[in-house]
């Protein structure tokens, strides 16, 4: 008989749905009191499908007056309901989804306008008891998104009544017109006289007055361009997304994490410990810290659901790691990465933070879109965007890393595609796949490397980009990255030395996979002239090199089954010149 568990709430960000419907919930109600504590006007950025939607749902639900008979059966065992505040269930709440807007240009007015009417009745028909016919009315007369916010601010002044305006994916479909339409289009929506200009004006003459009738505003999105665009400066309300104590809001806990792994018994089903499964659900899941005063990062929790969805109902791992659904649109980027058809700056910032591993660089609470092409402001939008995120800091800057290894393997996808759809450089998708699988199950890996040789000779516009060890060696990754057979790494600490490219056989997803490979990467820079003594005297200090990273015991513990191959590759420029077993 099959074990039955807690249904997984895995794509429902609904608070009283996942609570009527007894899915597993993790409670994250204890922050609705700091968020009281923390403002009236509040903004909270993460990345897609961090669980914003969720504590947005779960705070309408608490303080919707009109579902205070519910507040026991919503609340009664969670933390908030055992310490209640005394603003609970004292609001009439207005919620906004912008997702649900068509960003169509040609549309787009159009579709806002009768969202917000649509928006409007569903509130008007919840508070029906608290308003008059008049206001239903003027209600009704009215069409446009600003105009209906003034009158509501101005019933609810008169009546005193509290009212609390929430807004999920506030800039849902101003980034996929950007992203898709240009920055003109952007510009008509979001300066001047555009509407959704007008529209946040209006919300902030609610808040900037006392007695406008607007009590509270919670707004959620993924990153700060539009908010500083349509505000002039993001002086709305306050950005409480890089404080500390609101690490955890959207995201979870390792503690939380071994938690829900017991109740749905996944090391036991995976035939791992604990700490195993807990330590790969981190490699691939967690890492992310969106405050360099916290200690303690968490994980991205859709992807959480997403495994322990997978083994439940599979009971193996998932066919894939990374969940398809959090895979960021590369259109969100590409116009960030290309200037006419050509690769510019950014790229080059985004090729260096997955070569290097991390960069340094501050995180600017704001900037309009004019500001974008700068570099730091580039990137602090892949710091929102979830791409990298706080690790340390150095010479008075924050140090940034790529999270994980879903993150990871995102940013290579990106890379790829980058190349690809310059046309700097093309590599049949099928060819690399199949050489790769040849590396892990049978040991032949000279055909991935002649793959990317012959192709670099016949595109030679990426020779370019292949200036260097560090390039050569991120180039060879981005490729090496297009299956996850292998858990991938550059200079992994190896017996008291640094392997240039480790390749680890996934052995929890591929039980059956064989061989794991050490390799070393010698450059010679291409005005010097290449002899044979000096490729000679390269192979020779790599074979040596590799002799000692053998020699880790660390190695032996990855898999007794698992043998290493330890190879050597020789660039002459972009040439590769030389590649054998040492």
């Amino acid at each position: 008989m099959t074990e039955k568990f807690p249904k997984i709430p895995y794509g429902v960000g609904d608070y009283t749905h996942i609570r009527s419907k007894k899915m597993t919930y993790v409670d994250k109600t204890r922050y609705i009191a700091e968020l009281e504590e923390a403002g009236q006007f509040l903004f909270f950025l993460r990345p897609r499908r961090s669980g914003k939607s969720l504590m947005l749902s779960t705070l309408a639900g608490y303080y919707d007056l009109s579902a205070e008979e519910r507040f026991d059966s919503l609340f009664g065992d969670t933390w908030i309901g055992r310490h209640p505040t005394t603003e609970k269930n004292q609001y009439m709440v207005l919620v906004f989804n912008f997702s649900a807007v068509n960003p169509d240009p040609e549309q787009l007015e159009a579709s806002f306008q009768n969202y917000v009417n649509i928006v409007f009745d569903g509130f008007l028909e919840r508070y029906r008891s608290r308003f008059d016919d008049a206001f239903a009315t003027l209600i009704n007369d009215l069409n446009k998104p600003g105009d209906l916010l003034n009158a509501l601010f101005e019933t609810c002044r008169i009546n005193q009544y509290k009212l609390y305006i929430m807004i999920d994916e506030y800039d849902n479909f101003t980034n996929t017109i950007l992203t898709t339409y240009g920055k003109s289009e952007y510009h008509n929506v979001t300066h001047g006289a555009g509407f959704f200009r007008y529209f946040f004006n209006v919300l902030k003459s609610g808040a900037g007055s006392q007695d406008s009738g607007l009590s509270r505003l919670f707004i959620t999105g993924v990153s700060p361009v539009t908010m500083d665009d349509v505000t002039s400066g993001f002086n709305i309300g306050i950005q409480v997304s890089l404080e500390p104590q609101f690490q955890a809001l959207a995201g979870f806990t390792e503690a939380e994490v071994i938690d829900m792994l017991g109740t749905y018994h996944i090391p036991g089903t995976l035939g791992m410990s604990r700490q195993e499964v807990t330590t790969l659900m981190n490699e691939w899941y967690g890492g992310y810290r969106y405050s360099e005063d916290t200690k303690t990062p968490v994980f991205n929790p859709d992807m959480v659901l997403y495994f322990i969805r997978a083994v439940t109902r599979l009971k193996r791992m998932p066919t894939t790691m990374t969940d398809q659904n959090v895979r960021m649109d590369y259109g969100k980027l590409k116009h960030l990465l290309l200037a006419e058809e050509e690769l510019n700056g950014n790229f080059k910032i985004l090729k260096t933070v997955i070569e290097q591993g991390e960069i340094s660089s501050p995180i600017a609470m704001g900037f309009p879109i004019e500001e974008l092409t700068e570099s730091s402001n580039f990137v602090s939008l892949l710091f929102y965007f979830g791409l990298i995120t706080h690790s340390g800091r150095s010479l008075g800057e924050p140090i940034l890393k790529v999270p994980n290894r879903t993150i990871a393997g995102m940013i290579w996808g990106q890379l790829r595609d980058a190349y690809k759809d310059t046309d700097v450089f093309r590599v049949e998708t099928r060819a690399i796949q199949n050489a790769l699988l040849q590396m892990g199950w049978f040991g032949n890996w000279k055909p991935f490397f002649k793959i990317l040789g012959d192709a670099v000779r016949e595109y030679t516009a990426v020779r370019d980009y292949m200036q260097g060890e560090k390039v050569i060696q991120g180039f060879l990754l981005a490729y090496l990255n297009s299956t996850n057979y292998f858990i991938t790494g550059s200079e992994r600490e190896l017996n008291k030395g640094f392997c240039d490219i480790y390749l680890e056989p996934f052995k929890a997803r591929y039980k059956d996979i064989r061989y794991g490979y050490l390799i070393e990467l010698k450059y010679i820079n291409r005005g010097e002239k290449l002899t044979d003594t000096l490729l000679q005297s390269n192979v020779t200090e790599a074979e040596a090199q590799l002799t000692r990273y053998r020699q880790d015991p660390r190695l032996e513990k990855v898999g007794r089954d698992i043998e290493w191959i330890c190879a050597v590759l020789v660039f002459h420029g972009w040439e590769l010149v030389y590649y054998d077993t040492a």
